[in-house]
């Protein structure tokens, strides 16, 4: 086995899971151009086409007007009896009606910050991403910018530990 230093991410995922079975993935798209049909679900697709393509399965997809309250409620919807990964796209940034890290943060039972602090450093711009990442029930909730580019980004600074988090979250057996 490589030097933990030479580990590639194929590597960590060997290492980490003792069942390769796929992890179930949903994808939340926030955003009122989308919900008003004046924008197209671009980035909404780019995360599910991410996400197959790393042997997640999609099993989900949704759509909400931004706001701490329609954020909240969606998650709260799609957590329910789930045990995966719900990945949002959308109302991460600076403008008003950006509030989806406030209405993740009404639902999650605890935060996962050095996830969220993994997809902020992959471009520049993810500095301006006030995404975060946390744990529901069964589910682990990842908020992405709703640009196509940067969702995909954030999503895949942090892809190949995922089915190891959970695993552990949902007391499966893994290799330490």
């Amino acid at each position: 086995m490589p030097t933990p230093m030479a580990w590639s991410s194929s590597d960590i995922v060997a290492a980490m899971t003792d069942d390769l079975s796929p992890i179930l993935a949903k994808v939340l798209t926030v955003s009122d151009g989308v919900v008003h049909g004046t924008r197209e679900d671009l980035s909404g697709a780019k995360l599910a086409e991410a996400l197959e393509h790393h042997g997640f399965v999609l099993v989900g997809r949704e759509l909400t007007a931004d706001g701490v309250d329609n954020v909240a409620q969606a998650l709260i919807r799609m957590s329910e009896g789930f045990a995966g990964v719900i990945v949002s796209t959308g109302g991460t940034g600076f403008a008003p009606r950006d509030q989806t890290p406030e209405g993740t943060r009404q639902v999650i039972e605890r935060e996962a910050p050095g996830l969220a602090e993994a997809m902020r450093l992959v471009n520049p711009l993810g500095r301006l991403s006030r995404g975060i990442v946390g744990i529901r029930g069964q589910a682990i909730i990842c908020n992405t910018p709703g640009s196509p580019k940067g969702c995909v980004e954030q999503i895949e600074a942090i892809i190949d530990v995922l089915p190891h988090a959970v695993r552990l979250l949902n007391d499966d057996p893994t290799k330490h």
